[in-house]
């Protein structure tokens, strides 16, 4: 049910703006940690053959004794597995999505704006969302791991904002990192999750 996928694609793939180091450690060591954290904790409970998008979708499903576990690796498996979809190289902006930005946001440069300002200011570790809230656009942050679907929203595109995202090649310079990551947006996927989202 729930499987640690190998990366989509090469390490090296998403180079310059993602190093191919980082992107090892990334997945290899921070998102497997995630995976095999989180099938421990529901090992033997009922939650084992449950997809991770449902388990995150309903918080009050779960005991007491394991939900910080499950929050926490369970939104980071979740997650990664989601950041590796939505990055490729020279996938212009465009289809249904696009065109729900531009009318939401007033222009690409304005969601452009929005969404570096709230990956910007999360203070610490987390992430910044653009998802679909009841069929409307919104951008939205998350700390560390907690999952948009656990307040009924449907996530369309991420930003990793975790040090260990960025900080081998761009130290503390996390505005370089996120300005660069608009060359690495994958806007078919994102595009196929919105048309998805809005069923």
């Amino acid at each position: 049910m729930n499987e640690f996928k190998p990366l989509p694609y090469g390490y090296n793939t998403l180079e310059p703006f993602i190093d191919e180091q980082t992107m090892k450690i990334h997945h290899d060591k921070h998102h497997q940690a995630y995976f095999d954290k989180f099938t421990a904790a529901i090992s033997g409970t009922e939650l084992e053959n449950k997809d991770v998008k449902e388990i995150l979708s309903d918080l009050s499903q779960l005991p007491e004794d394991i939900k910080m576990a499950v929050i926490n690796n369970g939104g980071g498996f979740y997650h990664h597995s989601f950041f590796w979809e939505i990055m490729k190289k020279d996938v212009p902006f465009s289809g249904e999505v696009a065109e729900a930005i531009n009318a939401k946001f007033g222009s690409f440069e304005k969601f452009k704006e929005d969404f570096s300002k709230a990956a910007l200011t999360v203070f610490g570790s987390g992430w910044a969302w653009l998802v679909l809230n009841d069929g409307e656009l919104e951008i939205i942050q998350t700390k560390n791991q907690d999952c948009p679907l656990s307040i009924s929203k449907k996530p369309l595109l991420a930003i990793d904002v975790w040090e260990h995202a960025y900080y081998l090649k761009y130290q503390n310079k996390r505005a370089e990192y996120v300005e660069n990551f608009f060359n690495i947006i994958n806007w078919e996927k994102v595009n196929e999750l919105f048309l998805e989202a809005k069923g």
